[in-house]
């Protein structure tokens, strides 16, 4: 197909209207900057995308420097392109690599940074926020990036993890501590004595308590126990145990035997789902 303008090429949507796609090729490498409505602008996202990687100026064009109500080119090819220029690596994804770990641009203001392991995980995810939440499409599933680092969906900030630096968006694994791993465990610290225990509890048409417990493995087995009561009960919810790998099978055994749990669970029926 020929070029209208330099880096321009017409084309056709299903319904029959004509857009303009703007491309160019670096180093061999042929990038996509988008579809637009007329190809004034898509040439001038040509003549941008140019412009930040062959700026022969003194002063370099920079992240900070991106105007919305001025550039036609987005934002987050606006970020892959300087990164493209600075660091050799193109991703379709707005991220820019620092020393030692990278930045995730979700806006020119809202940056998240992540440990250099991350980078090509992220660098084909394309993160999202709904509701204060992070999540990337999976298989064609909404999954919260906090899984990837063992962090449950439905956990707590402050409860179930904290970020050590006080930065919410700094999901480096050094600044991440996770007070809790397990499925239906909540910490509970005593305001007075500053004594820390683990309160068990189960969903079941609302929560039941299952019991609290010294430590967190003891109330995680604990929620195991009261997943085997409940099948046996005939409730058929497809409950996820929890996993303890650093615990040997005896070990495991002679806490299952000897922890006590709810009385209440013995009385939930089918009929209380």
């Amino acid at each position: 197909m020929a070029s209208i303008l330099p880096g321009v090429f017409k084309a056709t949507k299903k319904d029959g209207s004509i857009y303009y796609r703007s491309s160019f090729t670096h180093k061999s490498k042929h990038i996509s900057l988008g579809s637009f409505a007329d190809p004034e602008s898509a040439h001038h996202a040509y003549l941008e995308a140019k412009q930040l990687l062959y700026n022969e100026s003194e002063t370099l064009i920079s992240l900070s420097d991106y105007r919305k109500d001025i550039h036609v080119l987005s934002f987050d090819k606006w970020v892959s392109l300087i990164n493209l220029r600075d660091n050799g690596m193109y991703f379709a994804t707005p991220i820019y690599i620092r020393k030692r770990y990278f930045q995730y641009y979700m806006s020119p203001s809202l940056i998240l940074k992540f440990d250099i392991d991350d980078l090509f995980y992220f660098a084909s995810h394309k993160i999202m926020k709904r509701g204060g939440h992070y999540f990337v499409a999976d298989f064609g599933m909404q999954v919260s990036i906090l899984g990837r680092f063992g962090i449950k969906s439905y956990a707590v900030i402050g409860r179930d993890y904290d970020f050590i630096n006080g930065d919410t968006t700094d999901f480096r694994r050094e600044n991440l501590v996770i007070h809790n791993q397990y499925h239906g465990v909540l910490l509970q610290t005593d305001s007075k004595s500053s004594n820390t225990r683990f309160l068990a509890r189960i969903h079941v048409n609302g929560y039941y308590n299952i019991g609290i417990y010294d430590t967190m493995e003891q109330a995680a087995i604990a929620y195991n126990k009261a997943i085997d009561i409940l099948h046996k009960q005939g409730v058929g919810r497809n409950y996820v145990p929890n996993y303890l790998e650093h615990i040997s099978p005896k070990t495991y055994a002679d806490i299952y035997s000897s922890l006590k749990v709810s009385s209440k669970l013995y009385s939930i029926s089918p009929s209380n789902q």
